[in-house]
């Protein structure tokens, strides 16, 4: 299960966790961003295998694509081979030239209403010649052009290293109640046969698992720890433990279980995989200024030589928090009171919020919006500009579904907006909101444990406006609550959507954990 539980860390996503809210934005509109990852290679190991990752800030097709890798600054050293099928040519020493058969649609990354379209190119193998030497480095130049005109290109880092195994200590299982204190074994062994000289874990934490302690070697957004960073050494077949004091937030929906996660990866490897934060001007988690995380007593020892991971798999340890107790969630609708002549268009900000005690959180498990809200239209109006995380219900003509966050936090309030058209007036003409909808959904549809089912519909009331003429009352809000729609990429820790987010493919759903989504307090 290692890969569905991290899948962000697979790849790229490590780096996502550690921007925080001040990143800038990284793509202009229309503008095509490239990003190929930097590479520590290991003498004596099977190829690596890269993709370049092709960035917009809107849904854009790319035709006629060709992809152009120069490397002539490794000439001799490093090898590149083409993966997927593709047609590759090699026009001269230390360049491979690429071409795509098919167009390459760059598609919107989850959640849904991210705002981030992503693709790839087709891969490439990066492996070693036998001229090859520990240390050696240099760059690795990757362009891209496409019909219209569209082009870019992306300069990468390829080392030299050593080749060790990390290896995670087992899956252990704890239990706690919301509010609760627990610890949790923190557990790495050497399963190669270097010494690894100095490491890296970096953590998939549930929304719920915080931290008060502030090691100086580990980084942290609030109160949830990021990574920590290790400089003692593992000897051949040996292994170095510690616990971490966690706890559970007041607001965990319990019972349930929470999962966390830590990936250990080389000091090499997580450069290669974060470098570019400083590039895009992002700006990191912040480092804790309490005493340093240790788990051994051995002595800090100077990096001799950058080292890669060769033995992935086994590189990962987890734990189970099982929430024990009752803590409940109640979601009551927001409608909307409308004005306005025939002809006008009015703004419906209707939604839901979240009245607690627990927050949602189908990050862990589904993936899933956490619930659904039908719009039921009031009679005598058109929908002229709906939220884009709502569609038609099928054979209907006036009730739009729509979905929520993965993460529905305690206490904040979820709103979108419907701007719609006024065709007949018709006195105290009635819509509804329906938060909790049923929803044919893959994770099984909809929320159904709401402690208080009597709040969950709410009316969107149009009436004619006093005095006549005019388009409308604006926002026409009937709960209150923010503007924003109810589905979109989360805030705080990616507010504003960073530019490493964008280059690196973060997993939002990691990121969704750690802070509330697009909402208002």
């Amino acid at each position: 299960m290692l890969k569905h539980s991290l899948r962000w860390l697979t790849g790229l996503g490590a780096a996502g966790a550690l921007v925080a809210a001040s990143a800038t934005p990284a793509v202009a509109a229309a503008a095509i961003e490239p990003y190929f990852q930097d590479t520590t290679l290991a003498v004596g190991a099977e190829p690596t295998t890269r993709a370049l990752f092709l960035y917009a800030d809107e849904p854009t097709t790319l035709t006629n694509l060709s992809v152009r890798y120069d490397y002539r600054s490794l000439a001799n050293k490093i090898t590149l081979a083409p993966e997927d099928g593709q047609r590759c040519t090699a026009p001269e020493p230390g360049v491979l030239a690429c071409t795509e058969a098919f167009d390459v649609v760059l598609s919107e990354m989850p959640p849904l209403g991210s705002g981030v379209y992503r693709n790839t190119a087709k891969r490439v193998d990066i492996g070693l010649t036998e001229d090859a030497q520990l240390g050696d480095s240099g760059d690795i130049v990757v362009s891209f052009r496409a019909a219209g005109g569209r082009q870019g290109s992306y300069t990468s880092r390829i080392r030299v290293g050593e080749g060790v195994d990390l290896a995670g200590g087992p899956f252990t299982t704890v239990s706690s109640k919301p509010g609760g204190k627990f610890t949790v074994p923190l557990v790495v062994a050497n399963a190669g046969d270097k010494t690894v000289e100095g490491f890296v874990a970096v953590f998939d934490l549930a929304y719920s698992i915080r931290t008060r302690d502030r090691f100086s070697n580990c980084r942290y957004s609030d109160d949830h720890l990021v990574s920590c960073e290790f400089d003692e050494e593992i000897p051949v077949g040996t292994g170095l433990a510690t616990t971490l004091n966690l706890e559970l937030a007041k607001d965990t929906y319990a019972p349930t279980n929470q999962s966390g996660y830590a990936q250990f990866m080389t000091t090499a490897d997580f450069e290669d995989l974060t470098r570019v934060r400083e590039a895009v001007g992002a700006r990191a988690a912040t480092p804790g200024t309490g005493p340093k995380l240790t788990l051994a007593k051995a002595p800090g020892a100077t990096r001799q030589a950058d080292q890669t991971d060769v033995g992935p798999g086994n590189d990962y340890t987890g734990w189970t928090i099982k929430a024990t107790g009752t803590n409940g969630t109640d979601l009551a609708a927001i409608g909307a009171t409308l004005k306005g002549t025939a002809g006008a268009v009015v703004t419906a900000t209707v939604g839901f919020r979240n009245n607690g005690p627990a927050t949602l959180d189908n990050v862990s498990e589904e993936y899933e919006a956490a619930s659904h809200t039908d719009v039921e239209l009031p009679p005598g109006t058109t929908a002229v500009e709906v939220p884009g995380n709502c569609w038609l219900r099928q054979d209907t003509t006036r009730t739009y579904l729509c979905a929520s966050e993965m993460l529905l936090v305690a206490g904040q309030t979820y709103t979108m907006k419907f701007r719609l058209r006024i065709d007949k007036v018709i006195p105290n003409a009635r819509g509804a909101v329906r938060v909790n909808a049923p929803c044919e959904c893959p994770a099984g549809g909809s929320f159904q444990g709401d402690i208080k089912p009597a709040n969950d519909k709410a009316t969107i009331v149009v009436n004619a406006a006093q005095g006549g003429g005019g388009q409308g009352d604006g926002d026409g809000g009937g709960g209150g609550g923010g503007s924003l729609p109810i589905t979109g990429a989360p805030t705080n820790l990616i507010a504003g959507i960073g530019a490493l987010l964008l280059v690196t493919g973060v997993g939002c759903y990691l990121l969704a954990r750690r802070q509330g989504s697009r909402s208002t307090a």
